[in-house]
């Protein structure tokens, strides 16, 4: 069975700086619009059951870039949504495709469909996970800091799949990570188990606070998502109520080194989550993070698919 990437821990701390250096050599060469044909003859499919605006484009462009050829597959579209079984689909897939990127709702499902297809299947976003994003994210860390280990990221708002995968990923090269949630909405236990133990071997620290000004003292990077998720809409009265004193500000960004960076995976809700002059301030890399998904997913399919 092909390797996939449906969470980061289905890679080693070795393997993530190894796809760090291969984002690092694709980016010069797309930049120069040089010929790279390391997926020629490779098809890239992407289901997904979500709406995506980065995730798509920059996977469909990576491939295109690499030489691959894409099919788009939204599974409105599919028999899926008639009650196809997963199983069956992977199966299929797995016969017509070198690689399935999956955009989900429920994260067992994208688990499926890499158990049934054969292939790599690279998870694009679950309820659990988004592995995807959070590479690129600690590329471009690395890029405008020019190191990871010992620097401190403060983690404002939802304990959701960019916050696992964030906890995670920090763990692994070594960062700290302080996530300040509200109560009752905080990070799986269990992903701050296996964040911990990873932070024991790297020297990372994993704290889960409850006070934002407590998680952004001394913080080299600032990070923060939307208040309600895709699938999270039922609540959305409810937690613009819980998530008001959860937004990176000017007064919480000052709480942090002098040369904070702060960062949003986007899409962005001004006024909510993020103030307008912070994401659009000198401290804001949001738009070198979002340009880096391309150049991110152009690393991950070439470790995944493109060999040596």
């Amino acid at each position: 069975m092909a390797k996939s990437l449906i969470t980061l821990t289905d890679i080693s701390s070795d393997e993530l700086l190894e796809i760090f250096n291969r984002i690092k050599k694709l980016k010069v060469k797309i930049k120069k619009r040089e010929s790279i044909k390391i997926l020629e003859n490779k098809v890239v499919g992407l289901l997904f059951e979500k709406p995506s605006t980065r995730t798509r484009t920059s996977f469909e462009a990576a491939a295109l870039r690499l030489g691959a050829n894409t099919i788009y597959m939204p599974s409105s579209e599919m028999q899926l949504k008639r009650g196809e079984p997963i199983k069956d689909t992977a199966r299929i897939l797995g016969d017509y495709l070198d690689c399935l990127i999956a955009r989900v709702y429920e994260h067992d499902d994208v688990v499926e469909l890499a158990k049934y297809s054969s292939i790599c299947v690279i998870n694009g976003l679950s309820d659990l996970s988004h592995p995807t994003q959070v590479i690129c994210d600690l590329f471009t860390v690395l890029e405008v800091k020019g190191k990871l280990k010992g620097l401190t990221m403060a983690y404002i708002g939802d304990g959701d799949n960019m916050c696992h995968s964030l906890m995670v990923g920090c763990a692994m090269v070594g960062m700290n990570i302080n996530c300040a949630c509200p109560k009752g909405y905080g990070p799986k236990p269990e992903i701050i188990n296996e964040a911990r133990k990873i932070g024991e071997k790297t020297g990372a620290k994993i704290n889960v606070v409850d006070d934002p000004k407590a998680a952004a003292r001394g913080a080299n990077v600032f990070y923060t998502d939307v208040w309600v998720s895709m699938g999270d809409e039922a609540s959305a009265q409810q937690r613009m109520k819980d998530f008001a004193d959860y937004q990176i500000n000017a007064d919480l960004v000052k709480l942090g080194s002098k040369d904070a960076s702060v960062m949003h995976c986007l899409p962005a809700h001004r006024g909510l989550e993020i103030t307008d002059d912070v994401i659009e301030g000198p401290q804001s890399i949001v738009w070198q993070e979002g340009a880096n998904k391309m150049y991110g997913a152009a690393g991950i399919l070439d470790f995944l698919l493109g060999g040596k």
